[in-house]
């Protein structure tokens, strides 16, 4: 605990428990200068240290994942009292939870305090200063401190700050692939993908990640080609960078030359060459060829040979007086040379002979016979000259709540008249933010009865409970669709919208019970590609995340129920919502709604086809069966088409469209050439992703323009086709068949054909109001057996909603009104009574008396 503690005498506040005796103990100690580093404690005199507080527990620094809070304990002996401080001021009394034991060795009392803090708790004081909690502990001698503990909001943007590029390396070139992860608290941790595989520099000493995260590859293997990714994670998400491909290549290298090659002739002028090839190393992944030749000429000279000749012959010699006498001759005329060949036969010719020398010097009386022998010398008797040597050559991003008594506006007929109504509302202070008009808006006076609002055909309603308003007031009513021009909803990062932007007010009335709002939406929902939030508009004018869905609600006034299509929205206080979501992966998507309009006639040679790319949302388009209905909202594209002749072609279609940047493909096929021809220079046209991943850009669309070749031809039969470019070369393709048949009428709603906008009262639900009263009092109340509210929200599918209907008084009634709110107007009420059987079957007397008891 760092240096040894001081002591003091306690002061009267630290014997009495409690945030003012707590407040009163730190004046004392601020007074005193008692402070350390870690652990501060303050005796009384004379007191023995081993009855000051010591902590066994101090709290320790901590992470706020999303929206859960966290807990900070501390626990010390002997403590007569412990209570938390963050950033200087007493934690209050009545959030501490507090528990007694007492230490089995030493018999001496132990105490164990623990906390909660909420993100909102931190976010009050971000950027002026960390979030942090000390413990404060009393014993009858004396004070002491625990650590700090720092309390943080954890993230993990989703864009890096750099990622890896694709890089083509010589073999043996060292390679850097820098990576500077996403800004996250706490910082996130990096590793490396090869092809999806995890790289451990512990296992491939030529690679190494450096302290600001870059591989390093240090010297590059042909093995070392792959495609490359930087993970980062902390522990709020798991973020990937986009691929690098790393292409390691090799350039190619030259063999040794050969040796050269003979001279192609034998006399005189010719040729000779050498040749090597690029096989040292052979290229590979794209590596450079070879530069120069791989074939080396030169040319060469050589010399003719020359066979010797014998010159003449001497003259003889004198005769010796051995009686001979000798003659010679030579091999030089020519001499051989270059090669040629030497001369054949004797160089010296030896002969007898007499003079009066040999007779004189002869004593012998019988003379030989000279004649029969000849004596012969062969051989040169000079050196041979060779040719000269050879020469080699060489080469070469609402409403302003009404004050009290505002909200309570007319006591008259359920239904009001929309001028009347538009009249009143231009009185309020928020109309300004509403739009003009009532064609995408619906109203009604409503009371403690309740009652529901619909905008026809667009899966757009407000269904407000029995009991929601207060008895003795009257509510008058709006809801309203807006087009998204009309309201600024800023988006960021890979943020879209995926509901319409719906409001409902007048903002500031009292509703007892949540209301719940439906409207539809576009995703196709996964816990583990989106993350997905309710937004709402601030009385500033501000959107704000009042509730992220699968997480626990941090607060009791919104609740959101996502389905396949739809979303049910409880809410106390009405106001204006969208639904946005975040991609948390490549694989999240939404569902587009594709629609194609022509002309109903060609009185020229160009004849048109539109392609519309629009949200799927129920506001938007709605299909059943061979009927699809253009909604309110596109009114706009509908008074468009019918002023330029144009007709619907086809069912529409959905596509799923991916977070996966790529942008969206459109092109025409199985046209006769014979008949028309396209005037697109291209093969196909794009829509960019980026305009339709918001979905704030309503009329998307793209233009194919044909021509008839001739003006007799009146049929016209194609295929569009509509796809996302993948990265891996698959596509999702919708073909469109046209004929000349197809009319325009056939898919349009009839004008008048919009039903009921306000029903008041009984008339709004599908329950009778007794039954649903009996209803609610026999299931609100526990029962062991199991025959009660949470049977009936497992007989409909709603077990996991449990958590927030029984933070609510009447859990049955949140059932309930969810139920209206799914199934209505063509709820099975036959469904809806066998599931309250099959809980009533639990406990025979549940329903036949006023009270149950279990």
């Amino acid at each position: 605990m760092g240096a040894r503690p001081r002591r003091r005498r306690a002061p009267a506040a630290a014997a009495a428990p409690g945030p003012l005796g707590a407040l009163f103990a730190a004046a004392l100690l601020a007074a005193a200068g008692a402070q350390q580093s870690a652990t501060v404690a303050n005796p009384v005199s004379g007191a023995s240290p081993d009855l000051l507080p010591r902590f066994l527990l101090e709290p320790e620094d901590v992470y706020i994942v999303k929206n859960k809070p966290v807990s900070l304990a501390c626990r010390a002996t002997p403590a007569t009292q412990i209570y938390f401080k963050c950033n200087g001021e007493w934690v209050h009394q009545g959030d501490h939870v507090t528990q007694h034991s007492t230490d089995r060795s030493t018999g001496l009392p132990v105490m164990e305090v623990r906390i909660d803090i909420s993100r909102q708790q931190v976010e009050k004081i971000f950027g002026l200063e960390e979030y942090w909690c000390q413990c404060v502990a009393w014993s009858s001698s004396g004070t002491t401190k625990s650590q700090k503990a720092f309390v943080r909001i954890a993230y993990l943007r989703k864009n890096f700050e750099q990622e890896p590029t694709a890089r083509e390396v010589s073999i043996e070139q060292g390679i850097v692939l820098p990576c500077r992860p996403p800004e996250g608290i706490p910082p996130a941790e990096v590793e490396w993908l090869r092809n999806e595989e995890l790289v451990d520099p512990a296992l491939d000493a030529n690679v190494y990640v450096t302290p600001e995260h870059s591989l390093v590859v240090r010297q590059a293997r042909l093995a070392d080609t792959a495609n490359y990714t930087c993970v980062a994670k902390n522990i709020v998400a798991r973020r990937r960078s986009a691929s690098a491909a790393i292409t390691v290549y090799v350039n190619g290298g030259w063999s040794t030359w050969t040796q050269w090659s003979a001279c192609s002739t034998s006399c005189g002028r010719g040729w000779q060459k050498r040749s090597r090839t690029c096989t040292n190393p052979a290229p590979l992944n794209g590596g450079a060829f070879c530069e120069g030749q791989n074939v080396q000429k030169s040319a060469c000279t050589t010399l003719c040979p020359v066979d010797g000749a014998w010159s003449e012959w001497s003259k003889w010699s004198v005769c010796s007086a051995e009686c001979t006498h000798w003659r010679s001759r030579e091999c030089s005329e020519p001499a051989p040379r270059n090669g040629g060949h030497e001369c054949h036969g004797p160089e010296l010719d030896t002969r007898n002979c007499t003079s009066e020398l040999c007779s004189h010097n002869n004593l012998l009386t019988i003379q030989p016979d000279l004649s029969s022998t000849t004596m012969t010398y062969q051989g040169s008797l000079c050196p041979r000259q060779d040719g000269p040597a050879k020469l080699q050559l060489p080469n070469g991003h609402l409403l302003s709540p009404l004050g009290a008594g505002r909200h309570t506006l007319h006591h008259s007929s359920p239904a009001a008249e929309g001028a009347d109504f538009v009249a009143r509302l231009s009185t309020q202070s928020y109309f300004r933010s509403l739009p003009r008009g009532t064609t995408n808006m619906a109203y009604g006076t409503f009371n403690f009865l309740g009652g529901r609002l619909m905008i026809p055909n667009t899966g757009i309603s407000l269904l407000i409970p029995p009991d929601a308003i207060p008895r003795g007031k009257i509510y008058e009513v709006y809801l309203t669709l807006h087009k998204q021009e009309e309201v600024r909803l800023p988006l960021t990062g890979c943020q879209t919208l995926l509901s319409p932007i719906v409001s409902c007010g007048p903002p500031g009335v009292l509703l007892t019970r949540p209301a719940i709002l439906a409207m539809g939406h576009c995703v196709e929902a996964s816990a583990e590609n989106w993350s997905i939030r309710l937004k709402k508009q601030s009385c500033e004018g501000t959107w704000e995340d009042v509730l992220q869905l699968g997480v626990e609600p941090c607060s009791e006034l919104y609740y959101c129920q996502l389905e396949a299509q739809a979303c049910y929205i409880f809410t106390e206080q009405l106001g204006r919502f969208a639904l946005v979501g975040e991609s948390l992966s490549m694989a999240a998507s939404k569902r587009l709604k594709l629609v194609l309009f022509a002309p109903a006639a060609c009185p020229s040679l160009e004849y048109n086809i539109r392609v519309y790319c629009l949200s799927d949302t129920q506001d938007v388009l709605k299909a059943s069966g061979c009927l699809a209905e253009l909604q309110p909202r596109w009114q706009e594209v509908i008074q468009l088409e019918k002023q330029m002749g144009g007709q619907l072609i086809g069912a529409p279609r959905v596509l799923h469209f991916k977070d996966s940047y790529h942008n969206l493909r459109l092109s025409i096929h199985d046209m006769p050439s014979s008949l028309w021809k396209s005037k697109l220079l291209a093969s196909y046209q794009e829509i960019p992703f980026y305009h339709i991943w918001s979905g704030l850009q309503p009329y998307l669309h793209c233009t194919f323009t044909l021509e008839r070749l001739s003006p007799s031809t009146c049929e016209l039969a194609c295929k569009i086709w509509i796809w996302q470019v993948e990265g891996d070369g698959q596509s999702f393709t919708i073909n469109f068949n046209i004929a000349k048949d197809t009319r325009f009428s056939d898919w349009l709603v009839p004008d008048g054909e919009v039903g009921s906008p306000a029903l008041v009262g009984p008339s709004a639900f599908k329950i009778p109001f007794l039954i649903r009263q009996k209803i609610i009092s026999s299931l609100d109340t526990p029962c062991a057996r199991g025959a009660d509210w949470r049977t009936l929200a497992q007989k409909l599918n709603l077990d996991s909603h449990l958590g927030f209907f029984a933070s609510k008084p009447s859990p049955t009634a949140m059932i309930l009104n969810l139920w209206e709110a799914r199934h209505f107007p063509n709820g099975n009420l036959s469904q809806l009574a066998a599931a309250v059987a099959e809980v009533g079957k639990q406990d025979g007397g549940l329903f036949s008396v006023s009270e149950a008891e279990c």
